[in-house]
């Protein structure tokens, strides 16, 4: 037979247990209005006896704030969102926030980014914080009258924004090369439509490096995952001496592919990144990169998305933080 599920414990049940008025609990769990210390004690060590957990949608209907962020965050398993989504949680933690997260085991495709925006909208969050490269800022403009909006992590222009400065980072990378005396370098050039971030850095290293003299070769993809695709007619060419990569995961793609090519890294060739989080950061591989600082966006994010709540959301705002290039053992004088 199975179990038989029993009524959930309300305020007035917490009341009873705890000996005090509605009104009194009401004020403890909410950490609102006077209550004494021996009352609030009273009241949250019932609460958890009882297993009370208060409604945020009723108290929502109430105060027409749930307290509650929704995040769609555009890949649970790649470590950059991972570390901005435990900035974001932490954050919002500390500013009495929850956080409710639409997120996928893989890139989060339109259909389920639109539908997992329209899921945390119908559960009353206050503001939406958008952490996916793969949503279009036109499909999240309709909501925008509706709710605060706050794109984590990636460069936007119609939306507020909190994100590395894509341009400062891709342009400092391309000094590193120059100042080794590499002179032909490929760029792997994402397309804007998968990742405007990447493709921005990308942009800004092809620039750079051809105001140093440089030939650029450019090599246009489509997603990070048809990075394999180029690499073939590429790591062979006589002239090349480097390849910079839109992030550290394909930097490590191409390295791979440079062993088992029986091409030298850095010897031979000398490849970039970007990012610098996460496990690829271990001393082991010395990826040389550029740091995003993952945990200053996150809190950012999550501080421009509750100024917008509680002050209330003005014109979109766009703020740039700035990285850290990360020499190492990737990269070498040109041969």
């Amino acid at each position: 037979m199975p179990r038989e599920r029993t009524r959930p414990p309300t305020i007035i049940d917490v009341a009873n247990a705890s000996g005090v008025s509605k009104s009194a609990v009401s004020r403890a769990l909410l950490g609102q209005g006077e209550v004494s210390e021996s009352v609030r004690q009273r009241v949250l060590e019932a609460a958890d006896r009882l297993g009370y957990v208060a409604n945020a949608m009723a108290r929502g209907l109430v105060s027409e704030r749930t307290r509650t962020l929704g995040v769609v965050l555009h890949d649970v398993t790649d470590p950059f969102a991972g570390y901005l989504h435990v900035a974001m949680q932490t954050r919002a933690t500390e500013l009495g926030y929850s956080v409710v997260t639409a997120t996928n085991p893989g890139d989060l495709t339109l259909d389920n980014a639109l539908t997992a925006l329209r899921t945390l909208i119908s559960l009353q969050v206050d503001g939406l914080l958008i952490c996916s490269a793969r949503f279009p800022s036109d499909r999240v403009l309709p909501f925008v009258d509706r709710l605060p909006v706050v794109a984590a992590g990636r460069h936007e222009t119609a939306l507020s924004s909190v994100c590395v400065d894509d341009r400062d980072g891709g342009e400092r990378l391309a000094d590193h090369l120059l100042g080794l005396g590499h002179r032909t370098v490929a760029v792997i050039l994402v397309d804007g439509a998968y990742s405007y971030s990447q493709h921005l850095r990308g942009v800004a290293m092809i620039g750079r490096l051809r105001e140093g003299g440089a030939t650029v070769l450019v090599r246009e993809v489509a997603t990070n995952a048809d990075v394999s695709a180029v690499l073939p007619g590429l790591v062979g060419l006589p002239d090349l001496t480097a390849i910079m990569c839109p992030n550290d995961r394909t930097q490590v793609a191409v390295m791979e592919y440079c062993r088992a090519a029986a091409v030298d890294v850095p010897g031979r060739l000398s490849v970039t990144g970007f990012d610098g989080i996460g496990p690829l950061t271990t001393s082991l591989l010395e990826l040389t990169t550029f740091r995003q600082p993952i945990e200053k966006i996150g809190r950012a994010s999550v501080d421009l998305m509750i100024d917008a709540i509680e002050q209330g959301a003005g014109e979109p705002g766009q703020l740039l933080m700035r990285g850290e290039l990360v020499p190492g053992g990737t990269v070498a004088e040109a041969r």
